[in-house]
């Protein structure tokens, strides 16, 4: 059991679970009411993004955050990392990026919650461990290690914008990695795979 801002929990404590805590209107703890909020990943290239990866992560980030989950990226301003954290501000989402070095620079500015890591690559299974379902937007050689790394955490795993050839590579590897087609059949899936109070 850890105690999170107060509240009794029988989750782990995480930087991120202590940043997302309700409050009443008084400033304590909202334990009755509060719930970890939903957390969506995606991952996608940066600076070897399309402008088709990047139209549709900026679509995708709209979606997410309409839905009411929140969004966690590599947190760069890159990329799909920027295109889908500049979507989800748009329409006022929640955006959570896990930056690879020590301080801010090179973030986008559509991050609200920067987690700084001083990790590099490393800090790819904190976006994958930090996600309730992980969404590959684009692919490229840190994207496909993301992917790998849900897999072994068998982490629900969705591919959009991705070649045919990464998505019998990775499908071959899980049955928990679907390739779909659009962002709206993307959030159709996503909330298939979230239990049903939190979809």
């Amino acid at each position: 059991m850890a105690i999170v801002n107060g509240c009794k929990s029988l989750f782990v404590a995480s930087p991120i679970a202590v940043l997302l805590t309700t409050f009443t209107p008084d400033g304590h703890p909202d334990c009755f009411h509060s719930m970890a909020k939903t957390i969506i990943g995606v991952m996608g290239p940066g600076e070897q993004a399309t402008e088709v990866d990047r139209q549709v992560a900026y679509r995708l980030g709209q979606e997410i955050a309409q839905a009411g989950w929140a969004l966690l990226t590599g947190g760069r301003n890159a990329g799909v990392m920027d295109a889908v954290s500049q979507g989800a501000k748009s329409v006022g989402g929640l955006t959570i990026g896990i930056l690879p070095d020590g301080d801010r620079a090179g973030m986008s500015q559509a991050i609200d919650i920067a987690i700084l890591t001083g990790m590099g690559s490393a800090r790819n299974n904190i976006n994958v461990l930090s996600s309730d379902v992980v969404v590959a937007c684009g692919m490229g050689a840190g994207t496909a290690s993301e992917v790998a790394l849900a897999i072994k955490a068998a982490r629900p795993v969705l591919l959009l914008n991705v070649d045919r050839d990464s998505q019998q590579f990775f499908q071959t590897l899980s049955a928990t990695v679907v390739a779909v087609a659009t962002v709206d059949e993307t959030i159709a899936q996503i909330r298939q795979l979230l239990p049903l109070e939190r979809a």
